[in-house]
């Protein structure tokens, strides 16, 4: 998808991601921000709660956020203050998920409580969060899952995984994606060339090659609920789905509803899911197949712009705030548009 393309290339502005997530804390919400390349966190509101002192910055979940100093990661709390060392080499997943954290030192994975003690230490090539009380792991060239006790409990024979969502995991065997339930069971057989995981209800799935394959939807029995009929579809969110009509390289994109009903036209040259009643989108130009200097705004569920003026890339908003850029100044801006936060401030 284009417009996914254009959104790596700007991760050098890897912060992006990290800027759309936050912490609730007695009802004290905290945003990471930069500021002279240092990394700290601020409130809705704008004001600055931990001072920009680190080297990066993560979001918060379950009250604890990962950061980096002098090379190495930890976690602080919510005042700032390492409740666990900064002593991992890489961040991995990068949060706390179901109490336990996935960190690395050196070559070797581990998973960690909240007072930084290894509960598991699990031999393998890659490890990943929890979720649904389970996690998957790469052993060799194979991917199965554990749970919180450290037990492989599904073994190790898919060529391809992903973390439960909605109870089920999305599995992939001799070049065929289908989904397993916690016992490792088959719950939908493999047969889509590619899916996603379930959100609301409903599973994007594709049947075909990457080109000239279609997208539709099934639910958690297999049945298409959609017929696949899109050149591409993404997750449900807010009870709407972004669709595209058309290829990647000229076509445009729109939103369905669940009875797969298109509810604003396809005119987008780019468009990311809604959340919080809110879409990013883009009609800048397509040359050559790609967009050029493509700028974002905002659409309400009803396709009216809200939010008009141009940020030089996408971000969904989160908690009421949306981390934008205005010809290079990096902003949080609320669901009026009105700048909360600004890096020249």
């Amino acid at each position: 998808m284009k417009f996914l393309v254009i959104y790596k290339k700007m991760f050098a502005f890897v912060i992006v991601a990290l800027f759309s997530h936050h912490v609730i804390i007695s009802q004290e919400i905290l945003y990471p921000f930069s500021k002279n390349k240092k990394y700290g966190y601020l409130n809705i509101k704008g004001k600055v709660i931990i001072p920009a002192e680190f080297d990066s910055a993560e979001p918060f979940y379950e009250e604890l956020a990962m950061v980096k100093q002098a090379g190495k990661f930890g976690f602080i709390d919510v005042k700032g203050k390492f409740v666990i060392a900064a002593q991992y080499d890489q961040k991995t997943d990068g949060y706390f998920s179901e109490g336990l954290a996935c960190v690395k030192k050196g070559a070797k994975y581990y998973y960690i409580d909240k007072t930084g003690k290894i509960v598991i230490e699990p031999n393998c090539e890659h490890a990943y969060k929890f979720s649904d009380g389970l996690a998957r792991l790469q052993i060799g060239l194979k991917f199965g899952y554990i749970d919180t006790k450290g037990k492989i409990v599904i073994k190790p024979e898919f060529d391809g995984a992903w973390d439960y969502k909605e109870g089920l995991a999305r599995v992939k065997k001799e070049g065929k994606w289908g989904f397993i339930d916690k016992k490792g069971l088959i719950i939908i057989s493999f047969k889509f060339d590619e899916t996603f995981e379930f959100s609301e209800g409903l599973a994007n799935v594709r049947i075909g090659n990457q080109k000239t394959g279609k997208w539709g939807y099934i639910d958690k029995a297999g049945q298409p609920i959609i017929a696949c009929e899109f050149d591409k579809v993404f997750a449900f969110s807010n009870g709407m789905a972004c669709v595209r009509v058309g290829n990647y390289k000229t076509g445009k994109y729109g939103y369905i509803d669940k009875a797969g009903k298109i509810i604003i036209n396809p005119i987008y040259t780019g468009a990311f899911p809604f959340k919080e009643g809110l879409a990013c989108v883009s009609v800048s130009p397509i040359t050559l197949g790609s967009l050029k200097d493509t700028k974002w705004q905002y659409i309400d569920k009803k396709g009216k712009i809200v939010i008009y003026k141009n940020s030089d890339f996408p971000v969904e908003f989160n908690n009421g705030l949306a981390f934008v850029s205005y010809d290079g100044i990096i902003s949080y801006i609320d669901k009026t548009g009105k700048i909360v936060w600004s890096d020249s401030l």
